[in-house]
């Protein structure tokens, strides 16, 4: 009886484990899928002078799916942007991984204005109250590429001089602006 026992039991623990290690792939297989979900990666950011209110105002672009796949794989969780908590973790993120500095190397404080969430992208409304964009010497920008390995992220900035674009990959994450 008991060597009946055995061998069924070692059947249904095999069994448990086989489907157990399938939904295991299978929900790491939907993870990097999203992430990958489209071919490029990429982010875009204005920068510029608001003259009415003396600030620089920043605008961030990036694909909803790529923010997405990223705070589900930081968190291990679905998000829901529209929720001030979930926004909240994304804006941690975003001021972590985007800065701007003033000549004598200070970081200049960028205040979160807020965001727009569509099907397609994620929009980030961001500024530096009262600050002229001529403040600005140098910009950090890793948003997305310390997670995808092709992100590129290109900033272009409206100035008295015209527009200058700078690109931010893996391998140049620090720019100065002059």
């Amino acid at each position: 009886m008991i060597g009946r026992r055995v061998p069924r039991l070692l059947s249904t623990l095999l069994s448990t484990l086989l489907s157990t290690l399938l939904a295991a792939l299978l929900a790491l297989s939907c993870a990097s899928m999203a992430a990958q979900a489209h071919q490029f990666h990429f982010g875009i950011t204005d920068v510029s002078f608001n003259a009415r209110t003396g600030s620089t105002e920043i605008v961030h672009t990036y694909m909803t799916a790529d923010i997405d796949a990223l705070l589900s794989n930081l968190y291990q969780r679905q998000f829901d942007l529209t929720e001030p908590a979930d926004e909240a973790v994304l804006r941690k993120y975003i001021e972590q991984r985007f800065r701007m500095q003033s000549a004598d190397r200070r970081q200049l404080p960028i205040r979160w204005v807020g965001l727009r969430v569509g099907a397609e992208s994620v929009v980030i409304y961001q500024e530096i109250e009262h600050t002229p964009l001529s403040s600005t010497a140098a910009i950090h920008d890793q948003v997305l590429i310390d997670f995808i390995a092709g992100q590129s992220n290109t900033v272009t900035i409206h100035d008295m001089d015209g527009v200058s674009t700078l690109t931010f990959d893996r391998k140049q994450t620090d720019q100065q602006l002059r």
